[in-house]
């Protein structure tokens, strides 16, 4: 008999409520003998044998409610949750009162198979009855409820949804899942489960590649070595331009835990590198996983599972940033709006780095993981998710959410009919409320200005009003190229620097969203400091008719001052302009306080006061004709010319 009330321990999740000295309720030995041998069978691994067993208990004593109970968990774990549903019912049925944990595992039933109203009223039955069960368990009931108030309402305001197969070049008669696009979304790179007669369970997963042509995906071909190798490759994270893969694989030997994130990067014939490893601090001896790059070509976003303080397996989302120091920060815990106590999982930043989606199941839903859309606020952290709703979420598990650069279209992984077999990829147009940042291009082209070779150089974006860098990467070492993905409607800077080159600086203006077609163009021509050369700092700000820099004006100072550090035999003179509006001494004292300002700063930065000088020159030195705004705003400048 002690064995059969720890097996009972051991299949409920809660029996605080209980009687400290249960007593079953048959007093049939037949029944009581049957319901023995069921649990002797259950305990040796024979499903089978133990449910006929418990059966023929409840047909000695049809009252029997330990063997209705024992059956609905049986049936439950072999996710028949029809009968399991049936069998939970009959045990209540007898006396609710007696084990009240089985109306709340009622009521879970009922709502994993998406009857949100019954379900409902057995977890208030259940808050009713159950007083004695522990706090945690009436929280867990109270979240159940709320969970199923949301999905009444989102099933009676559905959203449009209207999913399309990708088509037979990218889904096959195996399953196709995690999708992952490359910024321009010409190229798809995903996880395929193919079979494998070496591997140890006869399949194994590899990435397949597929690359848009005319509105169409063609076949697609295996992604090949090293990528693919003979263990499981997935959850892959293409960046933006296409040149870095990060992905996760478990168990290789050089890994450091159960899962591991990896990254391979793009080589200049066009191939894979081998992968590597990404060690510590981002993979540790638990696991890591489901690994998304962000456009700002800087933070990684990835999802860790960590024990809890009751040693349950929490999945929750991290991030972290490479620093100009070449190293990986340590990684942080995305804030309790985000993650819950329950699974979250499949993270993916927009290109826009302002919008997260994510799957959940902690967070109010339909059942199982829903997948929820997450915006960076003003502080820099998330706003409270927000649930796709219905249909798009279901009582299933919903996951592996990619969406395209412009926001509209959503990529995801289902096994609804109509496929090509098992689980394939579909395209889907996003409703209003669920979709990213509007989002603009930018592409630019860095070249030497003596000979127009492309270079490999170093680039940031930064946003003017906040300050913050949006966007810091290389150009492509073949091509001297970036295309960037920038919230449309904001001022940006763009800093580029290269080893033996004098830097570069702009400032323009995205006022309206752009495609890549459209892109906003830049030719950056890099020349090498030569006496007499000229820079202009066109993101060294001012108010009108003031010399005090702006604190907009920081980026571009800390970049002429790395540059002055870094070319330690350069002087220079810094020189202030202006246009020819207002009187001509002022202008002039006006010009030379500004140039007296950024030398100020060079110095604070620890540069030496005999490598520079400074000198205003008023309006006596235009570069552009007086006659327009435009010509006026050219003329109102900040130089460096090398001495």
């Amino acid at each position: 008999m002690k064995k059969i009330y720890l097996l009972l321990c051991i299949l409920f999740f809660s029996l605080a409520t209980f009687a400290q000295q249960p007593v079953l309720s048959t007093t049939s030995k037949s029944a009581i003998r049957l319901f023995e041998e069921g649990t002797k069978q259950y305990d040796s691994g024979n499903r089978e044998k133990a449910e006929a067993a418990l059966l023929q208990a409840t047909e000695k004593d049809p009252n029997f409610i330990e063997a209705w109970t024992v059956l609905g968990e049986l049936a439950a774990m072999q996710k028949d949750y029809a009968k399991a549903t049936g069998y939970y019912e009959r045990a209540v049925g007898i006396n609710p009162s007696f084990h009240p944990n089985s109306i709340f595992q009622l009521g879970k039933l009922r709502f994993m198979t998406g009857n949100y109203a019954g379900a409902k009223i057995d977890f208030e039955r259940f808050l009713e009855i159950g007083r004695n069960a522990t706090r945690a368990m009436r929280n867990s009931t109270e979240a159940y409820i709320r969970s199923c108030d949301f999905a009444v309402e989102a099933i009676a305001n559905p959203t449009p949804f209207n999913p399309i197969n990708l088509g037979k070049g990218v889904n096959s008669v195996f399953n196709e899942y995690y999708p992952s696009l490359t910024l321009n979304q010409k190229e798809l790179v995903y996880t395929r489960d193919v079979k494998d007669p070496n591997a140890v369970q006869g399949h194994q997963e590899d990435f397949y590649i597929s690359q848009l042509k005319d509105s169409v995906w063609p076949l697609s071909v295996p992604a090949g070595a090293p990528l693919n190798s003979r263990d499981n490759e997935g959850a892959p994270s293409i960046s933006a331009d296409g040149r870095v893969l990060f992905f996760t694989a478990c168990n290789r030997p050089d890994g450091k835990g159960s899962c591991d994130i990896y990254f391979s990067q793009r080589t200049s014939e066009g191939s894979w590198s081998k992968p590597m490893n990404l060690g510590g601090p981002i993979n540790t001896g638990g696991w890591e996983s489901q690994p998304s790059f962000s456009s700002d070509g800087r933070t990684l976003y990835f999802v860790r599972g960590n024990y809890d303080a009751q040693r349950q397996i929490r999945q929750d989302i991290y991030f972290s940033v490479f620093g100009t120091d070449m190293m990986w920060s340590e990684p942080v815990r995305l804030s309790d709006t985000v993650n819950s106590s329950g699974r979250e999982e499949s993270v993916f930043i927009h290109p826009d780095n302002q919008t997260l989606y994510f799957s959940s199941d902690g967070h109010p839903g339909m059942g199982g993981l829903d997948i929820f859309v997450s915006r960076r606020n003003a502080e820099g952290g998330w706003d409270k998710p927000v649930n796709l709703g219905y249909p798009i979420n279901t009582f299933n598990d919903e996951n592996s959410l990619q969406v395209s650069a412009d926001g509209r279209y959503a990529y995801f992984a289902s096994d609804r009919v109509g496929g090509e077999g098992g689980l394939d990829l579909y395209r889907f147009e996003l409703p209003e409320s669920g979709r990213a940042t509007l989002v603009s291009y930018a592409r630019a082209v860095v070249t030497d200005a003596a000979t127009g070779a492309p270079l490999s150089a170093m680039f940031e974006i930064i946003d003017v009003e906040s300050g913050k860098v949006v966007v810091s990467n290389s150009t492509d070492k073949r091509k001297g190229e970036f295309l960037a993905a920038l919230p449309a409607g904001k001022n940006y800077m763009l800093n580029v620097e290269k080893d033996g080159y004098l830097f570069y600086s702009d400032l323009f203006e995205l006022k309206e969203a752009r495609d890549k077609q459209r892109a906003y163009e830049l030719a950056i021509a890099l020349k090498k400091p030569v006496a007499g050369d000229k820079v202009v700092l066109r993101n060294i700000f001012f108010d009108i008719n003031k010399f005090d820099l702006k604190p907009e004006s920081s980026p571009e100072l800390k970049k002429l001052a790395g540059f002055l550090k870094a070319n330690a035999a350069l002087k220079i003179e810094i020189s202030g302009h202006t246009d020819t509006t207002g009187d001509k001494k002022a202008n002039q004292i006006l010009s030379e306080n500004r140039a007296k300002a950024v030398m100020d700063k060079m110095l604070a930065e620890g540069i030496s006061a005999t490598r520079m000088t400074y000198k205003g020159y008023g309006d006596g030195r235009p570069i552009a004709p007086n006659t327009s705004e435009e010509g006026r705003a050219q003329n109102r400048r900040t130089e460096v010319t090398i001495l």
